[in-house]
Order: structure tokens, then sequence, then C-alpha cells
């Protein structure tokens, strides 16, 4: 009896630390906390369906692609309608669904033209404290309170054509506010004063395009920040080739030409190397980052060039890459030589990035589908499929063991 007591006890507190520590996980920013799409949860689930799993299912209207940010009990959301003339924010209080604030912030009166496969909302939040920012591309970018809802400061002045829409995310680094404008006219980055929207720095992109057609400019990509070997890197992709900064200062610290445009697949950094995918050029190189200037020709390591994503951001689990590109294509790579070791022909289009939790990979698809994946480096092992009503153009956020889905309709919460 005393044996069982004190075993009871044991696993009594290591659940509640487990739990903690899931409480204190924030996904406050595309693709969570890392960036990169890993969650600490130990037990996502595995079986769903609209009659099973959903703790709560809540309608959002308009049209956004948007992935939803989680802190403190709280999410949020950008939305817009679909002309694009109303752009909000909406929070959700995480445990009823039940809708706390929904928000206007900005009314524009001739939208610029937005592509039917994109939206007037596609950038995600970021939040920090009692603080969430919400950006718009060119529309707009506000920084609101995250607990009354009232906004801090707002800004309309940061110029760029879209094109057929806005697409980066913001990120948060100390004090900065960063995000990539990447235009048919204009491309550069920028980083904000996060508590005043004042401007910090501004670079202009110094790539060689090779072409006048702005068409070929444009880039949608989040950047990441990490530190190699003691320096703190911004990196940036962006058309035809890719940047890293001081986030400091904006300076250029080095460059790679890959070709291609349309970036969108957030960068990941893992064992020394900076995995960046394009549509078009090589598609997707594994970049050392530890030179200067122009490094084309010296510090590229790798290059893989098929079925490689363009809007759905890659995992890396171990040793190894997983991916899923746009057509439902899914391949793991040896993260350091680049090699496949497998590759499987799945149906469906994707634009949601991969989660990744307790060494499996969840896949949501455009038609309301999610293939669960084992982390499996030598062969493709499907664990389960589930589906919804509508599908998934947004990627899916994590709480405690609960996934957090915005489909085209609806915000669920799911979980065993």
């Amino acid at each position: 009896m005393k044996i069982f007591l004190n075993t009871s006890v044991a696993l009594f507190m290591i659940a509640l630390a487990v739990r903690s520590a899931l409480a204190e996980e924030s996904w406050n920013q595309f693709r969570g906390s890392r960036g990169d799409g890993h969650s600490e949860s130990p037990s996502l689930p595995l079986e769903w369906s609209e009659q099973k799993n959903i703790r709560w299912k809540t309608p959002i209207s308009g049209k956004a692609w948007s992935s939803p940010v989680v802190h403190g009990g709280m999410i949020w959301l950008s939305n817009a309608t679909e002309d694009g003339k109303k752009l909000s924010a909406v929070c959700i209080d995480a445990v009823s669904g039940k809708v706390k604030h929904d928000i206007t912030i900005f009314e524009i009166a001739e939208p610029a033209f937005c592509h039917a496969y994109n939206s007037y909302a596609s950038p995600t939040p970021v939040i920090e404290d009692d603080k969430v920012w919400m950006h718009f591309g060119s529309a707009g970018t506000a920084c609101l309170d995250s607990k009354t809802g009232s906004t801090l400061w707002k800004r309309q002045d940061l110029k760029c054509d879209h094109h057929r829409g806005p697409g980066s995310s913001p990120i948060l680094f100390e004090q900065f506010f960063i995000v990539n404008f990447d235009g048919f006219d204009l491309q550069y980055v920028i980083a904000l004063d996060k508590n005043t929207g004042a401007t910090a720095w501004k670079t202009d992109r110094s790539i060689n395009y090779g072409t006048n057609d702005g068409d070929a400019k444009k880039a949608y990509c989040t950047p990441t920040i990490f530190e190699h070997d003691g320096r703190t890197q911004l990196v940036s992709p962006a058309a035809v080739g890719t940047v890293a900064y001081d986030p400091r200062s904006g300076k250029e610290l080095w460059k790679v030409e890959h070709g291609g445009y349309n970036a969108a697949a957030r960068p990941i950094y893992s064992h020394g190397l900076v995995i960046i995918d394009v549509e078009g050029g090589q598609r997707m190189v594994a970049v050392k980052p530890d030179g200067s200037g122009d490094v084309t020709k010296t510090h590229i390591v790798w290059a893989f060039g098929k079925s490689t994503p363009t809007r759905p951001s890659q995992s890396v689990v171990g040793d190894h890459l997983y991916m899923v590109n746009d057509t439902g294509i899914m391949t793991c790579l040896h993260i350091v030589t680049g090699e496949p070791t497998w590759v499987e022909r799945k149906s469906g289009r994707h634009s949601a990035s991969l989660v990744e939790a307790g060494g499996r990979l969840y896949a949501f698809d455009e038609d309301g589908k999610c293939l669960i994946v084992e982390a499996s480096p030598n062969e493709f092992r499907l664990i389960a499929e589930n589906q919804l009503e509508s599908g998934c153009m947004s990627s899916p956020a994590v709480i405690e063991n609960d996934l957090i889905v915005r489909t085209k309709t609806h915000l669920y919460r799911i979980g065993e």
C-alpha cells in the first residue's frame, strides 16, 4: 500500500508538472513560440470528426487565412470581409469558444486587388504579454491591448503593392516588430518599435532580380531569427534570393541567390543550417549561415528540387526534415545531406504548415482532411486520417494537449 501511494503521488506530481509546462507554452506567432511548428504536447488528439473530440466549434465570418495565436487563455485571429473593406481582430475565450472581442481596426474605402486564392487577412498576428499586433500588409498595422481590445497605435503609411494580396507575418525580437514587404513595386524589411509603432530601421532589398517584372519580385515569407556562432541573424527569404540581417540594426550580413519567387514557407534553422524554400529556381537549399556578403558560391551545402512546398512550412525531427508540398506529396530528407529517405504521394491541396508534437506530424489540407504521420526517417507511416466539414488555408495552433484549427468557416478546439 505504501509503495502504491508513493507511486501515485509521484505520477500525480509528474502530471501536474507536465500540465504546468503545457500551460506556459504560448503559441504566440506563426508556427508557435519557436517558429518551427513544434509543440511540447505529449498527446495531441489522434482521432476526431464533427461529432467526436470537438471541445467547441465557433463560426468565424469573413474570409481570412491568418493562423490563430494563443496566449493567456485567449485566442486571437485577424479577420477581413471578403471584399477587404473591413479589417478586424477577433478574440475568443480558449475554454468556452465564445467571442470576447470583435474589433474593426481599419475600414478601407478602395482595397487593393487580392487574388481569390489569397485573403485580405492572411498575415498571422503576434502576441506578447498584454499586447497583440495585427498586420494586414500595406493596408495597415496596429497594436492592441490584449486585455481590453483598445488600440494602442496604428500605421497605414508602409507602402507596398502586394499585387495579389499580403502574406508575410510579423515577428517580435526584443523591442522590435519586424515584417517583410516584398511587393510588385517595393521590396524591403522594416522594424518598428513594438510599443510605439515608430520606425526603428528600414532596409531595402539588395537583390538583383534580373527583371523589371514586379510579379517576379513578390514573396510572402515570414522571417526567422536565430543565433549561430554567437551572431544573431534575421533570415528573410525574398524572390530570387535570401538575405540575413542584423535584427537590431537592419545591416545586411550575408545573402544567397537561389532563384525563384513567391516564397511563403518559413525558413528553419537546424543542425547549423538554414533551410529555405521558394517556388522555382533551386526550390530548396540548405545554407551555412556563417558567411559574409554574397555566399552563393561558397555556402550552399545542398539543394533539393523535387516536390518541395511553396506554402506549407516544413518540420525537423531528429536528423530529418519532413515536408508536404502544395499538392500533397510528403517527403523525408536527411537534413545534413539533403538525401531523401522516402517520398509518399498523397492527394489533396495543402497550404497549412506542418505541426509536430511527440514525433507525430499533422498535415491539414484545403478540403478538411488531416493526415497524422509518424516522424519515421525510414518509411512513411500513416497513423490516422480525420475529416472536418471545411478545409484549412491557415496553420493550426496548439494549447495544452489540444489543437486550435481554423477552417474556412469555423474555429475549432479539438481534444480527446
